[in-house]
């Protein structure tokens, strides 16, 4: 599910991913209920030194020095320098934290596996939940949290008793500290428009994939230097996953992203799902026809990026449009009052209920998770900053900088939702300088803290000073955005029979997609697919889909208290 969840995505402004992005997100893209939780002190066994809290004592942040060292296993992501920004250095003085950054060098797998085989790991990991955590539980390398919950509690009251259960590994303890987790809607997953070029094309209607063909079509020909539609990072998924949900009702990037398709109570093939074979049709005609970007598959973040600040794009989607249109708009409005971008309800084949059309979906997990390894000195303490940064003020700080700048503290409390600052209504760009680079940091985002602060300050605010990020949110992509928590933790251990065999049918996913968006006829397009139909069955891909759906009936019966 790596490109719903990269993300980058969360719910509140446009991060990641993603995509991502994100990021919505969230997505989809987790109750408040009280947690579960033993409240003892840790065991030697899970990495906890001599140095470490006494058994009863809670460590509190600032009273002394901690350092970790912290490592995001992603190609994409480098960790910028901690404390060179206004909320880490603040962070950095007032709680005596130093984070230090272990970069991937733009090769996770190849990192991550030598991390492991030499048994030099760092503090922290930053990555996807899954066959990758369950490598290193099984390996005996991570810290359990079950001991802390009780001590440092903003997880188990923010997430509840459901959302950790659902965390739980198959020896029933808690290893993974969720970031972007909810118990209400998010993402950000959707279609952006150029509102300039949409305007002076007449403001057409754009609701079914017909409407966005002729509009693109026309875009095409007045524009010949604009990408009319911008595809993002097609080889994650991005663009190709949100149109695949214009084609069913009720279909969901996430069965794009599991490689498996819900079908009377079974998990079934993507290669044979009618929704996804139309939707890659409809996908390589505009790849053909030069109406979507070119360099689709190869193309990089920042070509993208470019483009969209640029306005050099007519149409863009993503799993996280909202990241570069919130900085695009700003850009393009800067130069011309009239220039921008505005975001639709999401595109959908004519007939089909509009409602049940879903771009992008949010889970009550969220999108990643941080682990703590046993290379850790002080595990508990660092649990705790954790918790910590997941808590009202931690969230507070990473997100809008410390007390006194765009927010100052809680309404009503330390508690309490933020309390923002004039400055944050009349710096705009200020602001959002800052919550570009602290996105970087948001390892344990609470999706409910955030997005309920900024939507009921920024329902008081006129129409000109709302943030484009939260407005489009509120008023579209929120409300988009399926709950897929049922089909997440799917992935079988990369080492087992099944894990094998996903893995090569993921590798064979990545490259019939691409020859069928490059295809050069839509009957071709279906040739591919069911060519790899053969393949995939002959690797043992029903195997892993019967696999898959245990662990998908498991989740149901969980989510329903059994």
């Amino acid at each position: 599910m790596q490109s719903m969840k990269k993300l980058l995505l969360t719910s509140v402004v446009a991060v990641m991913v993603s995509a991502t992005a994100l990021a919505g997100c969230s997505s989809d893209k987790g109750t408040k209920s009280a947690g579960q939780a033993s409240g003892t002190p840790p065991a030697s066994s899970a990495g906890a030194p001599a140095s470490q809290a006494a058994a009863g004592d809670k460590f509190e942040l600032g009273s002394e020095p901690l350092e970790f060292t912290f490592y995001g296993n992603y190609d994409w992501y480098t960790m910028p320098n901690w404390g060179d920004d206004l909320a880490t250095k603040w962070i950095k003085e007032n709680k005596k934290i130093n984070v230090i950054p272990v970069q991937s060098g733009g090769d996770a797998k190849t990192k991550y596996n030598t991390m492991i085989a030499s048994n030099d790991l760092p503090d922290v990991m930053w990555m996807e939940r899954g066959p990758d955590v369950e490598k290193l539980r099984q390996a005996d390398m991570l810290v359990p949290f079950d001991d802390y919950l009780d001590k440092y509690p903003n997880l188990k009251t923010w997430l509840g008793d459901a959302g950790i259960n659902m965390l739980r590994s198959e020896d029933g303890k808690l290893y993974q500290f969720p970031n972007w987790y909810t118990n209400q809607p998010n993402g950000n997953a959707g279609y952006v428009i150029n509102k300039k070029i949409y305007e002076e094309l007449g403001s057409p209607k754009l609701e079914t994939t017909d409407d966005l063909y002729n509009y693109l079509k026309l875009v095409k020909a007045k524009y010949p230097k604009v990408v009319p539609f911008e595809s993002g990072l097609a080889k994650d998924g991005a663009a190709l996953d949100v149109l695949y949900s214009a084609f069913g009702e009720d279909h969901f990037p996430t069965f794009v992203a599991n490689r498996a398709v819900p079908k009377d109570g079974k998990l079934t093939s993507i290669f044979t799902d009618p929704v996804f074979r139309e939707s890659m049709q409809f996908a390589n005609k505009l790849y053909r026809e030069k109406l979507m970007t070119q360099d689709a598959l190869t193309q990089t973040r920042d070509q993208y990026k470019e483009k969209v600040l640029n306005g050099q794009i007519a149409v863009f989607a993503d799993s996280s449009p909202t990241e570069f249109g919130d900085i695009g708009n700003v850009t393009l409005k800067a130069k011309d009052p009239k220039a921008g971008y505005f975001m639709i309800w999401p595109i959908h084949k004519e007939g089909l209920d509009k409602n049940k059309i879903f771009p992008g979906s949010y889970n009550q997990l969220g999108w990643n998770v941080s682990v703590i390894t046993k290379a850790a000195k002080d595990p508990e303490k660092i649990f705790a900053f954790l918790d910590w940064f997941t808590g009202p003020e931690g969230q507070r700080t990473i997100f809008w900088g410390p007390p006194g700048l765009y927010q100052d503290g809680g309404e009503g409390g330390p508690d309490g939702f933020a309390k923002f600052t004039d400055k944050y209504v009349t710096d705009h760009e200020g602001r959002d300088k800052l919550m570009n680079i602290t996105n970087s940091f948001q390892w344990n985002g609470n999706t409910v803290y955030i997005d309920k602060s900024k939507a009921a300050f920024e329902a008081s605010l006129p129409e000109d000073s709302k943030n484009w990020a939260t407005k489009w949110q509120s008023e579209i992509t929120w409300k988009t955005q399926a709950n897929s928590t049922q089909y997440i933790n799917l992935s079988p251990a990369p080492d087992s029979e099944e894990g094998i065999i996903w893995t090569q049918l993921d590798e064979m996913f990545k490259e019939v997609r691409a020859k069928a968006l490059m295809a050069k006829s839509e009957a071709d397009v279906l040739s591919i697919f069911d060519k790899a139909e053969s393949d995939a069955q002959a690797m043992g891909y029903e195997k892993v889909l019967s696999f898959m759906t245990t662990k998908w009936q498991d989740n149901v019966k969980k989510m329903n208290g059994k």
